[in-house]
């Protein structure tokens, strides 16, 4: 009987999915990554761009779906909102990457006024625990803010991108609320 407890334990164990996602607190992996912004090539460095203060790392699950572009869209909207706290906003993604150009410029999605940046493999959502459990070369919908010293603030993820700018945006001005 006890074997059968200790195996069934041990099964259970093994076949859960490690919940070891980062989370407030923890240091920020370091990444620079290709993207485009506007349509145009650039190269995204998440430590240049913490220099500029704190910086709002999405990770979203393909370029060019339902879901992905009403939160570009929302992101781009609230660009100003962002700005006017001193944020950096990039986005960041696994999958459609033959897309991303596309989709940087177009102004139903992100307008141009913010970065979007390539994971060829989801190595960057690796890091940050952002894999998609269904597809796991793509990220899920993970959103982080990050403190200028690299300390992660704030992490929300949840697959509805309804909620993902106001979460990230109320953490942006609590912060700056807190500096001043």
């Amino acid at each position: 009987m006890h074997r059968l407890a200790a195996a069934v334990a041990l099964s259970a164990l093994v076949a859960t999915p490690a919940l070891a996602a980062l989370k407030a607190g923890d240091v920020a992996p370091d990444f620079t990554a290709p993207g485009f912004q506007a349509g145009k090539s650039l190269t995204f460095s998440l430590a240049q761009a913490r220099k500029k203060g704190p910086v709002v790392l999405y990770f979203f699950p393909a370029a060019d779906t339902k879901g992905c572009n009403i939160e570009a869209k929302m992101f781009a909207d609230a660009m100003p909102e962002f700005a006017a706290q001193g944020a950096t906003v990039i986005g960041v993604t696994a999958g459609n990457l033959d897309k991303l150009q596309q989709i940087s410029a177009d102004t139903d999605k992100c307008s141009g006024k913010f970065p979007v940046a390539a994971d060829p493999g989801a190595k960057i959502a690796r890091q940050y625990d952002a894999i998609l459990a269904m597809k796991p070369d793509w990220s899920d919908r993970t959103s982080y803010v990050i403190a200028p010293n690299g300390k992660i603030l704030h992490v929300y993820s949840k697959m509805d991108p309804s909620e993902h700018v106001s979460e990230t945006l109320a953490t942006v001005k609590a912060f700056k609320t807190a500096k001043n």
